[in-house]
């Protein structure tokens, strides 16, 4: 029976972990997918009894779609959801990261005298609050600074970033404030001088999309709903409607079932259910097409949305900026994120594809639009992209428009004549709304009984209990991690931080004690594989490197460079025979081209997966192994540095004065180790050091772990530094 029955995860109980719980249990991977697909199973076509049929059945593992699964199983109902990806596998992981209110429509509202614009916000703004407190430690509050090139445009910005504060009310975060054009530089030192009178300071929210994503589904599983990623939807099934006929404007058939499709093993099966609802996003249309036929009317006018990964010494570490007057007019994010930076977007028609790719022209607009608004001495290249995705926006189409930026991102909700419920538009902001209305719709159509109301204000995700902001201390006490890992895992997973380090091998080396890193430069650690797998439902290469991780998002080529480690822990840990473990590299690899790979690229790595010299690459490829986290203020005192030895103002300095210029910043290296040094980095064989070039090797002495002699000497130079202070405390 299903009744009063749940599939919960073994790790993912509401109740909170803490570090004095036995978090080493011997979980069985390969056993974790199986059991959902069992539950789901037992819901068959052929059984009649009404608690062998699920209240609903939601189509689309997205933003959306889990949302209504963790709405629908808190109010008592009983829940399914399948996935025929993953887990935040289309829009859901290619958002702008932002949690926000929507300040441009406030701006259309109020020019516009656009009620409707105006309700938006209102509403975002709600949404935004609960938002950053469901999750507080995947959700967090960013300063946005927005330059003024024009004294009347002050009093403009500031009034409406003090109405965006009002609309906000009680959910606000912190409030507005203006900058003097000193004060904006030394914020953002990055910024043109030219031209700048001050700038505006707003608040908005930020937060791991995907990791989010997965928060959430994992939360409606331990509230009972049976959760399926890589089963798709095939077939819908209709009967003969016995009642209701004609009552909100449905027909004489109804939907009883769907057929359904493990895309990984091939097998199908059939679902019974009350009611489907249709939440696949960009996909909108093609399920109700699986609906009504080939004619059916297309709701969905989709729109792609480009964004490019960027080195974080392009902005703060803890500010982002918006630029609201773009050369066409439209509007570009620059925000600090994972490490890095994020810029973007575009909005433009596409079409619906399962892995968009974004295209030269796009990256090239963006690139060329960070270059008008900063500093001319940083030269804003086309090989600093790290990566790069195109994200497919759900837009409810406005008959009488053709340009989607015009489109306001609100949703819909559709009821067919067969009664399948569709869910369309909105964003990650409002997710948590558009479930509860979505399941309200539900309760009235399929005719559903729930035992109580919408709880999903005020329930805090699976993570959130026993996360504080100072937990990662006591990982870094406990487990012996470095203390940017630490921090990241406190970030990614709240207090499912010790289920994960506690899974983490040794490190065989003095400091860190524990946590293998996948890519040298980010934090992520072998033991996010393992517990991916064993807990978060991991079920393929591209799930890990993509929405259990952000490796891919954050660096292609790092993340071409980890797959076959990857791919050897999963290997282990799902029982993949060596097919599979070969064909899951090849889908990944070629994943990683819609994330900004290039074709030449590709084949960069031999088939053991271990990394190239770097005096092997090109220049373009070898700035993909120097990416380390410069804060403004070093970034600074390197070009000071280099400046002042730069006496014919040429771009490049000497050997001789690359010696004199590591001297000063503290690194005294002896003659054959700084010509070493100068053979890996000039790649173009001048003989002399740009800056560009003189940051590969501050970059390799910071955290570089390639396969090069020069970061061989900087290992031998690091092994003789003095035992790191964050290791103090002990607890291990």
């Amino acid at each position: 029976m299903l009744q009063g029955k749940s599939f919960t995860n073994p790790s993912d109980s509401v109740n909170t972990v803490t570090e004095s719980d036995n978090l080493a249990q011997t979980i069985d991977a390969s056993n974790l997918k199986q059991d959902t697909i069992d539950l789901l199973h037992g819901l068959t076509q052929s059984s009649e009894r009404d608690d062998q049929v699920f209240d609903v059945l939601i189509v689309g593992g997205g933003a959306t779609g889990v949302g209504c699964a963790l709405d629908a199983c808190t109010r008592g109902l009983r829940t399914a959801l399948v996935e025929r990806d993953d887990f935040a596998s289309g829009t859901s992981s290619r958002s702008t990261k932002l949690v926000h209110g929507g300040v441009r429509y406030l701006e259309k509202a109020f020019m516009e005298m656009d009620y409707e614009q105006y309700k938006l916000v209102v509403e975002a703004l709600h949404e935004r609050g609960i938002f950053l407190k469901i999750a507080p430690y995947l959700a967090y509050q960013l300063p946005i600074m927005l330059p003024i090139s024009q004294w009347w445009k002050i009093p403009y910005y500031w009034v409406g970033a003090k109405a965006y504060d009002i609309l906000a009310g009680s959910e606000g975060l912190a409030h507005s404030y203006f900058l003097t054009r000193s004060r904006a530089l030394e914020a953002f030192p990055m910024l043109k001088k030219d031209r700048l009178k001050g700038a505006i300071v707003y608040y908005d929210g930020a937060h791991n999309d995907s990791r989010m994503n997965v928060a959430i589904s994992l939360t409606a599983i331990a509230h009972g709903a049976v959760v399926a990623n890589h089963v798709e939807v095939v077939g819908i099934l209709k009967k003969a409607r016995v009642t209701n006929v004609g009552k909100h404007g449905l027909g004489d058939e109804e939907i009883y079932g769907a057929v359904v499709k493990d895309t990984l093993s091939g097998e199908s099966w059939t679902i019974r259910t009350k009611g489907i609802i249709n939440a696949t996003g960009p996909f909108t249309d093609e399920m109700r097409k699986l609906d009504g036929g080939v004619n059916t009317e297309k709701i969905v006018a989709p729109s792609a949305g480009v964004h490019i990964i960027l080195p974080n010494y392009y902005s703060p570490r803890n500010m982002g900026l918006l630029d609201p007057s773009t050369s066409d007019g439209r509007v570009i994010f620059f925000l600090p994120w994972q490490g890095s930076t994020i810029a973007g977007t575009t909005d433009s028609p596409t079409k619906v594809t399962s892995d968009p790719t974004p295209s030269d022209d796009d990256i090239n607009w963006i690139l060329k639009e960070i270059g008008n608004y900063l500093s001319p001495e940083i030269k804003v290249r086309r090989g600093d992209v790290l990566a790069a995705w195109s994200g497919i926006r759900p837009l409810v189409r406005d008959p009488n428009s053709k340009k989607t930026a015009a489109l306001v991102r609100s949703h819909m909700i559709n009821v067919s004549q067969s009664g399948l419920l569709t869910i369309a538009g909105g964003k990650w902001t409002t997710y948590r709304a558009m479930a509860q209305e979505t399941i309200d719709k539900a309760i009235e159509i399929f005719d559903l009984k729930p035992t109580g109301p919408c709880i999903t204000e005020h329930l805090q995700l699976i993570g959130s209990n026993g996360w504080s902001k100072k937990m990662f201390i006591k990982l870094i006490q406990h487990f012996g991690l470095e203390t940017e890992v630490a921090q990241h895992l406190s970030d990614s997973y709240g207090d499912r931080a010790w289920a994960v380090a506690s899974l983490a091998a040794q490190t065989g080396t003095r400091w860190p004690l524990f946590g293998l890193r996948l890519a040298p430069g980010y934090p992520y650690i072998e033991a996010e594989v393992l517990y991916a797998c064993q807990r978060e439902y991991a079920c393929t290469l591209v799930d890990v490197i993509a929405r259990r991780t952000r490796l891919s998002f954050l660096n292609a080529q790092a993340t071409l460079a980890a797959l076959p480690r990857i791919a050897e822990i999963m290997q282990a840990e799902l029982g993949w025979d060596t097919d599979r473990r070969n064909k899951e590299i090849a889908n990944a690899t070629h994943f990683l081209t819609s994330m900004g790979l290039t074709i030449k690229d590709k084949n960069m790595f031999p088939a053991d997966g271990s990394k190239p010299l770097i005096s092997s690459l090109s220049q373009d490829q070898a700035r993909f192994f120097a990416r380390t986290h410069f804060l403004p203020s070093e970034l600074a005192a390197y070009r000071q540095v280099f400046n002042t030895l730069d006496v014919d103002k040429d771009g490049s300095i000497s050997q001789s004065d690359f010696g004199t210029a590591m001297a000063k910043l503290g690194e005294h290296m002896s003659k054959e180790d700084l010509l070493a040094a100068i053979e890996e980095v000039d790649l173009n064989h001048s003989g002399s050091v740009e800056f560009e070039e003189f940051l590969e090797v501050l970059a390799a002495v910071k955290d570089i772990r390639s396969r090069s002699r020069f970061a061989k000497i900087v290992a031998r130079v690091q092994e003789r530094e003095q035992f790191p202070t964050d290791r103090s405390g002990g607890g291990v």
